[in-house]
């Protein structure tokens, strides 16, 4: 049988954590690409945190995060070394402003 349609699904916004139903939120997939859903389980954004997101490609980044145990370090030692792995890849502000 197939689901009621007046059925809300409520999901969480894993930015600011206020949950809305399904169709006041945007997908979130943390690999960059949610056109490919095979094996995904997806979290969400409300509107509000989606549209602050920064759109730009974001290749790499999950994997550099998982490398540098993000979530698994106190936050000052994993910005510490956070900062210097990217500067390390790609030079400092100032160089690349110039």
């Amino acid at each position: 049988m197939w689901p009621s349609r007046t059925r809300t699904e409520t999901v969480t916004c894993l930015a600011c954590g206020t949950e809305r139903p399904r169709d006041e939120a945007r997908e979130y997939d943390k690999h960059g690409d949610r056109w490919d859903r095979d094996g995904k389980t997806f979290e969400h954004l409300c509107k509000s945190c989606h549209g602050d997101l920064c759109h730009h490609p974001r290749d790499g980044l999950e994997a550099l995060l998982v490398d540098l145990e993000a979530g698994e370090r106190e936050r000052a030692a994993f910005l510490t070394r956070y900062l210097a792995t990217v500067e390390e890849q790609y030079g400092t502000l100032e160089e690349r402003e110039r």
